[in-house]
């Protein structure tokens, strides 16, 4: 039989455990390689970022439609959620007890992300909705940001002025 040398890798397969090699490099290399498995399990959930489903124009423009004539009759924005067809309501001026005398939508509004971004044009009375001598009717030109998915949403869009 041939000699082995020192160098084979041979001898070292009879160590025990005890007798192997336990050096910081060998277990930097089984945490480099638990590492490396992790983010392979995990990077198929990032590459490919789920986008928001595009918003229905008609189906927005009704829902504001909606919520605003809502306002105009008196409700109030959490009635909404419990509608027929329920949707979510937010609007600052509403909530605070404003009321809304009249509306006019400026446009129809322009798809924005998953939103349809609509301004209208509001007539504002006091708390009561009657003219007073301290409070005037208010006009102003707001915007609304509308989505359609997964739940209808009216939201005044308070970054626009």
């Amino acid at each position: 039989m041939s000699k082995m040398t020192a160098t084979s890798p041979a001898p070292l397969a009879g160590l025990g455990r005890a007798e192997r090699d336990t050096s910081l490099y060998g277990t930097l290399w089984v945490v480099a390689a638990g590492i490396a498995v992790l983010a392979t399990l995990l990077l198929p959930g990032c590459g490919d970022p789920s986008r928001a489903h595009a918003v229905s124009e008609p189906t927005a423009r009704d829902a504001l439609k909606t919520a605003l004539d809502g306002w105009k009759n008196g409700e109030t924005p959490a009635s909404f959620a419990s509608a027929g067809s329920p949707m979510i309501v937010q609007d600052f001026e509403w909530e605070s007890g404003k009321k809304l005398l009249d509306y006019q939508l400026v446009d129809d509004g322009k798809a924005f992300d998953a939103n349809l971004r609509v301004q209208v044009k509001l007539t504002l009375g006091g708390t009561d909705g009657k003219p007073s001598a301290a409070s005037k009717n208010v006009e102003k030109k707001v915007w609304y940001l509308v989505g359609t998915s997964p739940k209808v949403t009216v939201f005044r869009d308070m970054l626009r002025k």
